[in-house]
């Protein structure tokens, strides 16, 4: 399938996957110390997983990363937050970061359709 012929989606996958593993192959002891702590992060704690994905999209669309907010639009979709829970917790992104996340709550929407339309987000 050519590049032109994946969704957007695919395309952020697809091209993550790639830099992560050329980033992990630079064998940089800090490097691969910091993608620990991330992961790590996102275990289940004193808070599960699953709102520790919730704060992780709210904190990226504040951030203004889009690359973030699919990453974490993804993991909340899995985790099983409906469409409707995850637009209340951009909401709130909203109203901490102010007007000028909303062409990034703009994305969020675009992929949140993409998440639909695969199946893995529910209504």
């Amino acid at each position: 399938m050519s590049e032109e012929q994946l969704s957007k989606l695919e395309q952020f996958r697809k091209r993550r996957q790639e830099q992560n593993e050329k980033v992990l192959k630079l064998d940089h002891l800090g490097v691969k110390r910091f993608f620990n702590l991330d992961s790590n992060t996102y275990r289940e704690g004193a808070l599960p997983t699953k709102t520790k994905e919730l704060l992780g999209l709210v904190a990226s669309a504040v951030l203004r990363c889009n690359d973030c907010i699919d990453y974490h639009l993804e993991q909340c979709a899995k985790s099983g937050f409906t469409k409707n829970e995850i637009v209340d917790a951009m909401n709130v992104a909203l109203v901490v970061g102010g007007s000028i996340v909303i062409p990034h709550f703009r994305h969020a929407v675009q992929t949140l359709e993409t998440l639909e339309s695969e199946g893995v987000l529910k209504s």
